[in-house]
């Protein structure tokens, strides 16, 4: 058992034992299904999402150096004959990628050089009679086949650090994706490989509009094909961890739900966990675990739409992208579409396949790009939010000229390119003018059930801000503002709300079609005494 070569299956033991672990073991059978055509694998998600745990349980499984019958008896994995007899049956290579260059880098060796070296040392141990010293990886996986008909699973952990931290035409980065190249798509390959399973954040790279390594089956963010559900928790896998931890289910699901996986509905599993050890404190926990310069140098790039593409997310709308023209390694954008395909990989933004659209995926993202504005004053998106916060401080104050003044600033200066044509465009306008809402508020809810009928927008406040009030927002086309209050009190929304706060703000909104001037009339409802005294 060495380094790399044929670990054993202590750390998938160990973390198999975690009062947190959920099983994912059915993986296994899903990649044991796969023919020939399907061995080559590149399983990338954004960062945190559990991609080492799954890597660790492959060596577990895979690996000659360990003895793992016990350790998967209890799990789910379904123990056929095709199971039991693949069971560390494999000379199993594992690399973390980006360690591995860190320590050539303190080493002062060359990364890709040092990978050799190390690789080929192991191997000669293992295999000294076939393998020599002047062999490169691939010609002693070649030899040892050649020799002995035994074939290799070989697993990359953080496979395209090189690929995100360096330039397109950095050497060390050129000689590692030949160092790909070699060892995965020469003739021999499809010999000695039995599976390879690549995972990272990033797909496979593209050089020139072809791929550095065509012959691999991809699984993404975008489209994470029968994969999908074994990377990162499930609704139902959280739902059970909260039962089991006395935990809020329904917090959980909006601060850390809403990436879509072919329909399925996943978790980021770090925030999840966090969650749990905390005790019911939701907060960022993902995202601290990495810079804000993964969206700054992205979100600030000067592309036609960017920004007000941005800015729709955020207000909760979800946007057409086209994904399919990314190179991959994040230098290399020529659109606003790539840039927000590359932070869907990011994990920033999630995809629905389905539809073709991006969105901000749940609560946690959304702080953020609020602490990035928080933290980056000058920028375009920080100085929308301002703008934002000033809306959200006239409304609250019943400020009705200002608020209408503001919100004709935002369609004209800000996110003109909506076209108004009926109170649906009218209704992603206030929901955009009002992104500072989230910061104590739910997601804003259009076409709420409330009352006699169903009220246009709807701000519920978060539970850490239960002195704010109910926010309703009723629309009107060439009609009056004073239309609109007169619908949302003859329709009762007001009292079907009022268990959600102590009062509630009705905010009547009407756009002239001829003036092209919007108009604003508020009314503060504060709850009757008899209902407090009754609670």
């Amino acid at each position: 058992m060495g380094r790399f070569l044929n670990k054993g299956n202590e750390k998938f033991e160990r973390f198999s034992k975690s009062k947190y672990f959920v099983d994912k073991t059915e993986m296994i059978n899903k990649l044991l299904e796969m023919d020939e055509t399907e061995k080559f694998i590149c399983n990338s998600r954004a960062r945190r999402f559990g991609k080492s745990v799954t890597a660790d349980m492959l060596v577990a499984y895979f690996s000659k150096g360990a003895d793992s019958k016990e350790l998967f008896e209890p799990l789910k994995c379904v123990k056929d004959e095709l199971f039991i007899e693949s069971m560390n049956h494999y000379d199993t290579i594992f690399v973390d990628i980006q360690a591995i260059f860190v320590e050539a880098r303190r080493s002062k060796e060359e990364p890709n050089e040092y990978m050799d070296k190390s690789l080929v040392e192991e191997l000669k141990t293992a295999y000294p009679e076939i393998v020599s010293d002047k062999d490169v990886p691939e010609k002693a996986l070649s030899k040892i086949y050649q020799e002995t008909g035994s074939q290799f699973v070989i697993i990359f952990d953080e496979w395209d650090y090189p690929i995100r931290e360096l330039a397109p035409h950095n050497k060390e980065r050129t000689d590692y994706v030949e160092f790909l190249r070699s060892l995965f798509k020469s003739s021999d390959a499809n010999e000695y490989v039995r599976m390879t399973y690549l995972t990272g954040i990033m797909p496979i790279v593209r050089i020139k509009g072809q791929s550095a390594i065509n012959n691999f089956r991809e699984y993404t963010m975008i489209a994470p094909g029968n994969l999908g559900q074994y990377i990162g928790f499930t609704e139902d896998e959280v739902q059970i961890l909260c039962e089991k931890f006395g935990i809020d289910f329904s917090q959980m699901k909006e601060w850390y739900n809403g990436y879509n996986m072919n329909g399925i509905s996943i978790y980021n599993p770090w925030s999840v966990t966090q969650a749990l050890r905390t005790d019911n404190y939701f907060t960022q926990y993902w995202t601290t675990t990495g810079t804000y310069e993964d969206i700054a140098v992205l979100i600030n790039k000067k592309f036609d739409g960017l920004r007000e593409t941005i800015i729709k997310m955020l207000s909760g709308s979800r946007i057409p992208v086209r994904v399919s023209s990314g190179k991959n390694d994040l230098c290399t954008f020529v659109d606003k579409d790539e840039v927000i395909t590359a932070l869907i990989h990011l994990g920033y933004f999630a995809y629905d396949r389905k539809t073709q659209e991006a969105y901000v995926p749940n609560k946690e993202i959304q702080e953020v790009f609020y602490q990035y504005m928080d933290n980056n004053e000058d920028d375009n998106l920080s100085q929308f939010m301002k703008t934002s916060e000033k809306i959200l401080n006239a409304v609250m104050q019943g400020d009705m000229e200002e608020t209408a003044g503001q919100i004709q600033r935002v369609h004209n200066d800000f996110i003109s390119s909506i076209e108004y044509n009926d109170e649906n465009s009218l209704s992603c306008t206030i929901m955009i003018a009002l992104i500072a809402a989230f910061r104590y508020y739910h997601r804003p809810i259009r076409e709420f059930p409330c009352g006699k009928g169903f009220a246009d927008i709807v701000y519920l406040p978060l539970p850490n801000h239960p002195n704010r009030p109910v926010i309703i927002v009723e629309l009107k086309w060439d009609k009056s503002a004073e239309a609109a209050i007169s619908q949302m009190k003859e329709r009762q929304y007001p009292e079907s709300l009022e268990q959600y706060s102590g009062e509630v703000l009705l905010v009547g909104i009407d756009y002239d079609k001829r003036t092209k001037e919007h108009t604003c009339l508020i009314e503060r409802l504060e709850k009757k005494m008899e209902q407090l005294d009754m609670l």
